[in-house]
């Protein structure tokens, strides 16, 4: 089916990648709809703009932004995909008001927020047999008085994403490191002096380099069953202040798939009755053995076109699900793959394992890599020279912010 339009919440990088997605699977162009224009699709022939209002978040603007623009598309299906947490949330909270408009899959809102919000998600962890680290929470009353129940360096972020994203303060960063107490009373007086009034995670550090961490994707139909889920292993994260916790180079192998790992979370979208893209920031502790769950985020991930770019296009799951209403058995993606959104010198520079090193070397002479933001389809000349000077940024910021996770520039 190509004859509909693909909406699509935000205008970052993961909304390129879907929009990626959408266009090689379909040949469709997509929509955005946002609070901001970001750069990542600036000067795009695969997604548009169509409306920008700075006051989407409102729930009233959010309903009546989005079925203005569905009335005014009459007869033509929308496919409507959110690519951050505050607008799934919002489409959770609005979702029977949308269901006329629009084809989508999302949860209910209690659903979202149980699993959205960081010590809700840890609860259902433990419920459901997922380990995850030793953590403790602080608030705004409590958190200069808080004894944390194993030893520093501890790991200081938001419970409540959303929130946390649109609060400022000098020297602010997704997640924060803490080496000692006086840090960590920097770090926490500092937030609390924003705008930001909810609950933070303090958790025990997990050693090891980014390729520690894994990263999975998955697709859960209208049924409430897996029918995609795949796993990444990550070789290096991104520095920068915000975008710390993202990643930088991802690698797709059947040979770091676990298998009991993947049947425990297909069990855990499943009971949860999750409906939708989902996506899990996991690490491998190497001094127990186990994978430790970090955060699950309500949606694809920024990085998920390394499932694409593996063979398995985010797009056809969602489009076969909610407009054509195919029947699927579950898939596990087990193709090799490079994806990387940082340019290749930087992640020869910074990854310090030598084997993960050469087997990301081979895919990169074979061909079997992707750039998140490049795309030959979509070159011209006011893309390609943003392209360009963004990659080689890239060499700037990481150089300049590698390992800094504290309260300083």
């Amino acid at each position: 089916m190509t004859d509909f339009l693909p909406v699509l919440l935000g205008s970052d990088a993961n909304v390129y990648g879907m929009a990626r997605s959408f266009y090689q699977q379909y040949g469709v162009r997509s929509v955005a709809i946002c609070k901001g224009a970001l750069v990542a699709t600036a000067n795009s022939n695969l997604v548009k703009i169509a409306v920008l209002e700075p006051e989407l978040e409102d729930d009233a603007v959010f309903e009546k932004t989005l079925i203005d623009f569905a009335r005014a598309h009459a007869g033509t299906p929308l496919v409507l995909v959110s690519c951050a947490d505050g607008y799934t949330v919002l489409m959770a909270r609005h979702r029977e008001a949308l269901r006329p408009f629009y084809h989508f899959a999302c949860p209910d809102l209690q659903t979202v927020l149980d699993l959205d919000i960081k010590d809700h998600f840890y609860r259902a962890c433990a419920a459901h047999g997922l380990s995850y680290p030793k953590t403790a929470t602080c608030n705004a009353r409590n958190y200069r008085d808080v004894e944390l129940p194993f030893a520093f360096p501890v790991i200081i972020k938001a419970s409540n994403s959303p929130a946390y994203w649109n609060c400022t303060f000098p020297h602010k960063k997704k997640v924060f490191l803490a080496g000692s107490r006086e840090e960590y009373d920097a770090i926490t007086a500092a937030i609390y002096g924003s705008s930001y009034q909810d609950d933070l995670i303090l958790q025990e550090y997990i050693p090891g380099d980014d390729n520690c961490m894994r990263v999975v994707n998955a697709y859960c139909g209208l049924d409430h069953k897996v029918r995609l889920i795949a796993l990444g292993r990550p070789l290096l994260e991104e520095q920068t202040p915000e975008g710390i916790g993202n990643y930088a180079a991802i690698l797709s192998d059947p040979a770091y798939n676990d298998p009991a790992l993947l049947e425990k979370l297909c069990a855990f979208l499943e009971d949860m009755q999750w409906e939708g893209f989902a996506n899990f920031d996991i690490k491998y502790d190497a001094r127990t053995g186990e994978y430790k769950m970090f955060e699950m985020n309500p949606r694809q991930g920024r990085s998920s076109y390394f499932v694409t770019a593996a063979g398995y296009n985010l797009s056809q799951w969602l489009v076969e699900d909610v407009l054509e209403h195919k029947p699927a058995e579950r898939t596990v993606a087990n193709r090799e793959s490079l994806w990387m959104i940082a340019p290749y010198g930087v992640i020869r520079k910074y990854l310090r394992d030598p084997a993960l090193l050469a087997q990301a070397n081979a895919l990169k002479k074979q061909g079997k890599c992707a750039h998140q933001l490049y795309c030959k389809e979509d070159r011209n000349l006011k893309r390609w020279l943003w392209y360009l000077r963004s990659q080689l940024n890239y060499y700037r910021k990481t150089a300049r912010y590698y390992g800094n996770k504290g309260l300083r520039d």
